[in-house]
């Protein structure tokens, strides 16, 4: 790393309020110099980062943290945050396996005041914490930064219409880089908002306030003042969302000019209220390949600083062919929509978008609204096959049950990102929802293993099923296994007679890969691919586990609910003695690293299932 004048020098906030103001610019430019260096060599968020540097410095500079808590929604801006405390030089461990995560970890920092990897929460987060400081009695700031993509969730609102009527400090800061969140107003709208973030406006109304409250009737004075004020400013202006709800609003301001963030924070902590600082910002701002292309470098992976070109060239992934299928099917049937919560690009749904734009559904991150949405488009006819992330469809969990299964509704749900993901670390990681989807009455779930499967098990979904149908898939490429055998729930695909080890998706790669190392260690293992994860046949397995007498279940998510211990009762009801393993991620939630880390540290890796299977045949 090079050396930098001015952010060597720091190494918490009280640093940074000791830098001369007129040095904030280069401040600044080093910081976004210093981001552009560290990712292009571990990968991570560069773009919504490169744009928030000023408010992040501004905040830091105007507020007290660790004692005013500061969020960032999502967490995907926090970058510059970690910067200015304390991290900046573990930055080469940014999203590394053992290192810094890339989104807000409270036990990584007394300054990260709670974790952040799903969209629209900090507002209740930061109402909760304010609360909880005027019940203790603490006088302090409550600060969060929320994009303009997150006011998408409906969570936000929702925490803001309780926020503005609470009448605490809480300052929401509105980091807008892509649309108008302000009405559209005109030019004299335009002139008076631009003298109200002005700091000479500011001090006139303080003195003008202190003058009257000096003479007799003053208070009244300053009401009818006001009043008239924000009847005039209603007229010509028009409130804002925000002000509807209770909170004062500023801006809206160039969120990359240091001096008018600064202002602005300023006035607002003045006003020991809720406000809203409304900034606009330029996403990927200060490095020209991510400020031309913004989406392209919002998630990156190790890169050329220079030319801006990734090290590693695209791949053919698990998203690219459900999204070529998806059309293809789109393509013979009129009926087939698809769904997704602002993950167009990341689901493989782009080429669908730009094919059949009227059957296509971007709701933004609203995840609960999509699942819901999709419903209602089922139960009128059409056949909605909905792409979330496996983290992401969590959120919808009530929407599944109470809008979708009791009705029977046939909704497809295509689950990206199911299992391990890797360097988003454990909010990003899909360990869930092969529990929680088999829990829902007359769900189906499939989990194809290679490509091939993923074709046959997508058709199978929506051509061939009248209910609701998940299919899960994991992030990236196939592996070395690339037969179809979903024609079948349940397959044997390598026969054994000492042991049997049953997987399903992206595990069954690794049970092959493990039955290949017992067979070179003289031990013959049968390999049973399970397709369908909530059929009740099962007859197959059982039958392999009868002759074998044992078995080892090999799984990527979260040991309470998942499948090894439904096979377990099922082996204890039909009364078939067998030594069983389980082999899956435990009760804990996984931090990052790739995907290998991930598989050894938690021992489903070939290596470790090898062990674990031996151990079982010999013990």
């Amino acid at each position: 790393m090079r050396k930098y004048q001015w952010l060597d020098q720091i190494d918490c906030p009280a640093d940074l309020k000791r830098l001369p103001e007129e040095k904030l610019d280069e401040l600044c430019s080093e910081i976004r110099h210093f981001l552009v260096e560290a990712v292009s060599k571990t990968g991570g968020h560069l773009a919504s980062n490169l744009g928030a540097v000023e408010l992040t410095v501004g905040i830091h500079r105007v507020f007290d943290a660790p004692k005013d808590d500061i969020l960032f929604d999502v967490g995907h801006q926090c970058y510059v945050h970690k910067m200015l405390t304390g991290r900046k030089d573990r930055f080469d461990t940014l999203r590394q396996f053992g290192g810094i995560s890339g989104f807000l970890r409270p036990s990584e920092s007394a300054y990260d005041s709670a974790v952040s990897g799903h969209a629209s929460s900090s507002v209740s987060v930061a109402l909760g914490m304010a609360r909880a400081k005027k019940l203790a009695g603490k006088d302090s700031c409550t600060v969060c930064v929320i994009g303009d993509g997150a006011l998408t969730g409906g969570m936000a609102y929702e925490a803001m219409n309780d926020a503005g009527q609470s009448g605490l400090p809480l300052i929401v800061v509105l980091n807008d880089n892509d649309m108008s969140i302000s009405p559209n107003v005109g030019a004299l709208s335009k002139r008076l908002s631009a003298i109200r973030i002005k700091p000479r406006y500011f001090h006139l109304k303080e003195r003008t306030k202190e003058t009257l409250s000096k003479i007799p009737c003053g208070g009244g004075l300053i009401r009818g003042i006001s009043a008239i004020k924000r009847k005039l400013r209603s007229a010509l202006l028009k409130e804002t969302i925000f002000e509807l709800m209770g909170f004062e609003y500023l801006g809206p301001a160039d969120g990359n000019d240091m001096d008018a963030v600064c202002d602005l924070l300023e006035q607002a902590k003045k006003l020991d209220k809720p406000v809203v600082v409304h900034l606009k910002t330029v996403k990927g701002v200060g490095y020209l390949p991510s400020q031309q292309s913004p989406s392209d470098f919002h998630g990156v992976s190790a890169f050329d600083a220079v030319t801006g070109q990734p090290y590693s060239k695209g791949k053919v992934d698990f998203s690219a062919v459900f999204g070529r299928e998806l059309c293809s099917l789109a393509a013979q049937n009129e009926k087939i929509c698809a769904v997704t919560a602002a993950m167009t690009g990341g689901t493989g749904l782009t080429g669908f978008a730009e094919t059949y734009p009227k059957r296509f559904f971007d709701v933004g991150i609203a995840e609960e609204h999509a699942v819901a949405m999709a419903a209602g488009l089922a139960a009128r006819g059409m056949i909605p096959v909905c792409a979330i992330y496996s983290t992401f469809l969590q959120r919808s969990y009530d929407q599944i049950l109470h809008d979708v299964a009791i009705q029977g509704n046939h909704v497809v749900f295509a689950v990206d990102r199911a299992g391990l993901v890797g360097a988003d670390g454990e909010t990003h990681q899909g360990a869930f929802d092969v529990p929680y989807l088999r829990t829902v009455p007359g769900m189906k779930l499939f989990a194809p293993s290679n490509f091939a499967e993923l074709q046959t098990a997508l058709r199978q979904a929506i051509l061939m099923e009248n209910g609701p149908v998940a299919v899960r898939y994991p992030r990236g490429g196939e592996g070395g296994f690339q037969q179809d055998t979903f024609a079948q729930p349940v397959a044997q695909v390598r026969a054994g007679d000492q042991i049997t080890l049953c997987a399903y998706g992206c595990m069954a790669q690794v049970a092959l890969k493990a039955a290949d190392k017992l067979s070179e260690a003289g031990i013959s293992a049968s390999v049973i691919k399970i397709n369908e994860l909530t059929d009740g046949g099962m007859d197959l397995l059982m039958q392999s586990v009868r002759s074998t007498g044992r078995l080892l279940v090999l799984e990527d998510c979260v040991e309470a609910g998942c499948l090894g211990q439904h096979l377990a009762a099922k082996l204890l009801k039909n009364e078939i003695p067998a030594k069983l393993k389980l082999c899956n991620l435990g009760n804990h939630f996984v931090q990052q690293g790739t995907v290998e880390q991930l598989y050894s540290a938690c021992n489903i890796d070939v290596q470790s299932v090898f062990e674990a299977a031996k151990e079982l045949v010999h013990g």
